[in-house]
C-alpha cells in the first residue's frame, strides 16, 4: 500500500487536491472516478527513498513510443480494421513491455464495452490528461481519425522542441564534466609530482603553481568535506524526486524563467506549446474552461500554469480569452493580439497555430544563438584551464633552466 497525492476536477470543473492510500496509481484513478472526479495528476509519495523512484523514471513509456502507437492506431482505424483485430495487431507490433501491457489492458476494456476515453485514462503513466481529453473529444464528435492526426502532430512538435533543447545542452554538459574530471586529475596526481621537483631545487614558485599547491592541500586535508557536499547534493536531488510541494516547483520554475539567457527561451517554448495545444483542443471541441485547465497541467511550467488558473477565473466571469491574457505575466503582446484577432474573426484555431509556428522559429533561432554563445564560453574556459596548468608547470621549469649551472 502506497500513499499518492492527486489533483482532479470536480463536477464544477474546480481543481481539488488531496492524498489517498492505494496499491497503484490505477487504483487511485478508479477511486477518484467513483467519486465523480476527473483525475488530473497522480503522483506517488514515498515515506522513505527507494531506488525504484529513479528506476521507474527510466522505465516509463517514452514519448517516442506513444507517438508510434498513435500513428499505428490511426492507420489501422482508417483502414477499417475490426476493433479486436486492431488491438491485437498493435500489441504484437509493440516492443516496449510496459506499453504492451497497457495496450493489452485497453484491449480488454474496449472488448467489455468501455469507451476509449475511459480505457485510456486508466493509464496516466502513459497517456496524459491532454491525450485522454482529445481522444474523448474525437470519440464523441465522430472525428477520431482527424483528432488522432492532430494529436500526432502536437506530440511530434513537443518531442522536437524537447530533443532540440536536450541536444543543445548535451555538448556543454559533457565538456564541463570533462573539464572538472581533468582538473581533479591534474590537481590530485600530476601537479604534486612536479611540485616535489620544484621544491627540491629551491626555486621561488610563481602564483599559478602556488595556487595549485593550495588547492591540492585543501583536497588532501578536507576531502571529507567535499564528499559531504557531494552526498548532500545527491540526497537533495533524491528529496526533490519525492517532493510534491507546489511551492518548490513554483520557485524552481520562477528561477528558470528569470535566467538571463535561458529564461526567454523557456518562455518562448511555453508560448509555442500554448499555441499548439490550445489549437488542437479548440479544434477537438473541448470547452474553453476545460481547455484552460488542461493547459495549466501540461504547460510544464508552474509559474505560467498559475497564470492560466487566473485566466480561468476571469473567463468564468464572462470575459473572453484575450482580455485576461493582457493582465497575465509572461505572455508577449504578439500572443495577446493574435488571440484577440482570432476571437473577433472566429479564426482562433488558425491564430493559435500561427502562434505555435512563430515561436517554433523563435525557439530554433534562440537555440542557435545560445549554442554559439555556449561554444564561445566553453572555448574560453578550456583555454583558461589549459593555460592555468601550463603556466603552473612551465614557469617553474623555465626558472630551473635559468638557474641551471
Amino acid at each position: 500500500m502506497q500513499k499518492y497525492s492527486y489533483q482532479a476536477l470536480d463536477k464544477e470543473r474546480n481543481i481539488i487536491t488531496g492524498t489517498l492510500n492505494a496499491e497503484s496509481s490505477d487504483a487511485v484513478n478508479t477511486m477518484l472516478l467513483n467519486k465523480g472526479y476527473f483525475p488530473y495528476k497522480i503522483k506517488i509519495i514515498n515515506e522513505s527513498f527507494h531506488w525504484s523512484v529513479i528506476l521507474n523514471r527510466f522505465n516509463s513509456v517514452t514519448s517516442r513510443n506513444i507517438i508510434i502507437f498513435t500513428k499505428q492506431f490511426r492507420t489501422l482505424f482508417n483502414a477499417g480494421v475490426p476493433t479486436i483485430e486492431l488491438w491485437q495487431i498493435i500489441e504484437s507490433q509493440t516492443e516496449d513491455k510496459k506499453l504492451k501491457n497497457i495496450i493489452k489492458a485497453i484491449s480488454k476494456d474496449v472488448k467489455e464495452g468501455v469507451t476509449l476515453y475511459d480505457a485510456f485514462k486508466k493509464h496516466p503513466q502513459a497517456f496524459s490528461p491532454l491525450y485522454c481529453s482529445i481522444i474523448k473529444a474525437g470519440e464523441s464528435s465522430g472525428s477520431l481519425s482527424n483528432v488522432l492526426a492532430r494529436l500526432t502532430d502536437i506530440m511530434e512538435h513537443d518531442y522536437k522542441i524537447t530533443s532540440d533543447i536536450k541536444s543543445a545542452l548535451r555538448y556543454p554538459a559533457f565538456v564541463i564534466i570533462f573539464l572538472i574530471i581533468a582538473f581533479m586529475i591534474q590537481i590530485t596526481f600530476v601537479i604534486p609530482k612536479f611540485i616535489k621537483v620544484f621544491k627540491s631545487r629551491g626555486i621561488e614558485l610563481p602564483l599559478p603553481t602556488r595556487m595549485c599547491i593550495e588547492m591540492y592541500q585543501f583536497l588532501d586535508n578536507y576531502w571529507y568535506i567535499i564528499l559531504i557536499v557531494i552526498a548532500g547534493t545527491v540526497l537533495g536531488f533524491m528529496a526533490y524526486l519525492k517532493t510534491d510541494q507546489i511551492q518548490i516547483k513554483y520557485l524552481r520554475d520562477l528561477i528558470l524563467i528569470k535566467l538571463p539567457i535561458f529564461g526567454p527561451l523557456f518562455i518562448k517554448a511555453s508560448m509555442s506549446r500554448f499555441g499548439s495545444i490550445f489549437s488542437i483542443l479548440h479544434f477537438s471541441g473541448v470547452p474553453i474552461l476545460e481547455a484552460i485547465t488542461i493547459l495549466s497541467g501540461v504547460i510544464n511550467n508552474s509559474v505560467i500554469a498559475d497564470e492560466f488558473n487566473r485566466i480561468k477565473k476571469s473567463i468564468e466571469q464572462g470575459t473572453g480569452i484575450a482580455s485576461p491574457l493582457k493582465s497575465a505575466k509572461y505572455f508577449p503582446p504578439m500572443v495577446i493580439n493574435m488571440v484577440a484577432i482570432g476571437e473577433k474573426s472566429g479564426k482562433l484555431e488558425s491564430m493559435l497555430s500561427d502562434i505555435s509556428v512563430h515561436y517554433d522559429a523563435e525557439v530554433d533561432y534562440a537555440m542557435k544563438g545560445i549554442g554559439e554563445s555556449i561554444s564561445t564560453f566553453l572555448t574560453i574556459g578550456i583555454a583558461a584551464v589549459v593555460g592555468f596548468f601550463a603556466f603552473s608547470i612551465f614557469l617553474p621549469m623555465w626558472d630551473m633552466v635559468k638557474i641551471a649551472p
